[in-house]
């Protein structure tokens, strides 16, 4: 089953809208972003939803043992490290968070400059649950809404999933999902302003529309 990560969750109404259009996981940005919560906003959403749902935290450049006591505080069951953590930190990370899932986002434009800053990151596939390409730009980690080049990095792409489960970001919507399910068959996409009304607000139409999408084109597979 094809996971599907709706990021960016500000608020209940949106965090349940997600769930009801079929979202597996829901993303926390716990970073600096206009889509910012706070761990105790964080806390206080996840406190209202199922167990069965994933609650991701999205961090930049934490320390391990600042992730350990952020995981407990908001009651997280993942983190998606988002920034310039090296490949070496990782098990540092497996070691604080335990079972936790642990997501590696990497810049698909960095890996397309130079594919062997993938390397080091393959070489230590026990210290993460998956890897995330994303198509930041020179002035934002995420959030842009463009997507990376998708052929030019197919082949990067299967050869981190030798490795790795590999979960497709940047820019994706309900329009071009399917075919980025179809063209890298990945375990799972993410999504944050293809789904919004306006920036850090949901669209629960268009949540639906991508899940199906998604999960129409994973079934074709």
């Amino acid at each position: 089953m094809l996971w599907i990560k709706i990021c960016a969750t500000t608020n209940l109404d949106d965090a349940c809208a997600a769930l009801d259009a079929g979202a597996s996981a829901l993303g926390f940005i716990l970073a600096a972003s206009p889509r910012q919560v706070t761990p105790e906003k964080a806390r206080e959403i996840i406190s209202a939803l199922p167990a069965s749902v994933e609650k991701i935290g999205v961090v930049v450049n934490e320390s391990p043992e600042a992730l350990r006591r952020l995981v407990e505080a908001a009651g997280l069951t993942g983190i998606q490290l988002h920034g310039d953590e090296p490949a070496e930190q990782l098990p540092e990370f497996r070691r604080a968070l335990g079972l936790r899932k642990i997501i590696k986002t990497l810049q698909a434009r960095e890996l397309l400059a130079d594919p062997t800053r993938l390397d080091a990151y393959l070489a230590q596939p026990k210290s993460y649950d998956g890897i995330l390409l994303d198509s930041g730009s020179a002035a934002a980690r995420g959030g842009t809404g463009q997507t990376f080049d998708w052929n030019a990095m197919l082949p990067i792409v299967e050869r981190i999933k030798e490795v790795a489960p590999v979960v497709i970001a940047g820019g994706l919507n309900p329009e071009n999902v399917a075919e980025a399910v179809r063209l890298f068959d990945p375990c799972g996409v993410d999504v944050v302003s293809g789904v919004e009304r306006e920036v850090g607000k949901k669209d629960a139409t268009k949540m639906r529309a991508f899940v199906v999408a998604a999960r129409a084109e994973n079934i074709h597979h």
